[in-house]
């Protein structure tokens, strides 16, 4: 049984859609907390994903794939290269 069929569908726009602005909204806010960011972006982007294979949009997919490594690229300068 695939654990993602249990969750319905607008759990994954929802959250998609909130993750990704607040976000986007702590990034512009551009404070220390801002890095989080990233996160919530990934965080995003595996719900669109979620949400595009449960409806076969893959052009959604494929675009959040890419997302999904510019948000990688994100959570390492800022959480991980930064630490160091």
């Amino acid at each position: 049984m695939n654990p993602i069929s249990d969750i319905p569908l607008w759990a994954f726009e929802w959250a998609g859609a909130f993750l990704g602005l607040t976000g986007a909204a702590l990034l512009s806010l551009n404070v220390r907390a801002s890095r989080f960011g990233w996160l919530l972006f990934l965080l995003s982007n595996g719900a669109w994903i979620a949400y595009g294979v449960k409806v076969g949009a893959h052009g959604l997919v494929v675009m959040q794939i890419g997302f999904t490594l510019t948000s990688l690229m994100g959570v390492y300068r800022w959480l991980v290269a930064a630490k160091m």
